[in-house]
């Protein structure tokens, strides 16, 4: 059988790409639990310092979850529903979002329901001027269920959000940009390379500063600043002990680049 999530793994960088592009790389349960597996594998090797996370095929990042799939849990109860899809579907973005290895999304097309929202849990995201986005539960007559209705308010605020989740109208690349929910558009054929150039510039730093830096920002995100500040503190703290932190002040006192082991600058330098 054909993998639902491919992996590539070119230097520090691990391509990850849904691959169902006849289904429009609908988030089924084999492909979360794959893509949730690969996650875990990727976390645990330390060769692999970032990962893209893109759809195969011309016309899909991802439509969303995989409906006739759904609604069969649905006929089986809420209880099932729950667990097999809403469960699943939070499990996958909350990983995504705490992950402490940068993730880039290329959105390389749809980006409607369950494909959004995974867009919206990532760090980072560059869309392709051909994607689309929308959040188009509400016709299906029910609320998102991986996350969109508190991440998209938290990014986009609370009225932008409301009118996208209430009409469940599609909206453009260019209003995702300005929404905050992508860094960039590009042009179509410039997707991955671009997906490629933003993490080479985070990949030159320190791993370990990125990583607190991840934790830092998405556990105080949504905290009082009190709390947040406190967080910020115990990541630094982590950083002081480091050889990291001692070549990063090295350099900076030395006026020369900095080499972390690990970094893109390292691994290109081996």
């Amino acid at each position: 059988m054909t993998r639902p999530v491919l992996k590539e793994t070119h230097g520090a960088i691990a391509t990850l790409t849904l691959n169902r592009p006849r289904k429009l790389n609908a988030l089924d349960y084999e492909t979360i639990d794959t893509l949730l597996a690969d996650l875990d594998a990727i976390e645990g090797d330390d060769a692999v310092r970032g990962i893209i996370l893109t759809g195969a095929g011309e016309r899909a990042f991802s439509a969303g979850g995989d409906i006739p799939q759904f609604a069969r849990s649905v006929a089986l109860g809420a209880d099932p529903a729950l667990r097999d899809f809403v469960a699943r579907g939070q499990r996958l973005t909350a990983r995504i979002e705490a992950f402490r290895k940068p993730i880039v999304v290329a959105v390389n097309g749809l980006a409607f329901g369950g494909g959004c929202e995974v867009t919206e849990a990532a760090p980072l995201a560059v869309a392709s001027e051909q994607a689309v986005f929308a959040k188009p539960e509400i016709r299906l007559a029910m609320p998102p269920t991986f996350g969109g209705t508190q991440r998209l308010p938290r990014l986009a605020g609370r009225k932008r959000a409301m009118e996208l989740l209430l009409t469940g109208e599609a909206f453009s690349p260019a209003r995702a940009l300005e929404l905050g929910l992508v860094n960039a558009v590009v042009p179509h054929a410039d997707l991955m390379p671009a997906a490629r150039r933003l993490l080479e510039r985070i990949l030159v730093h320190s791993p370990l500063a990125v990583a607190t830096i991840l934790t830092a920002v998405t556990r105080g995100i949504n905290l009082p600043i009190a709390e947040g500040l406190l967080i910020e503190a115990e990541q630094f703290a982590r950083m002081a002990p480091t050889e990291d932190l001692r070549e990063g002040l090295d350099a900076w006192i030395g006026r020369r680049t900095p080499v972390y082991p690990g970094s893109w600058t390292a691994v290109a330098a081996e």
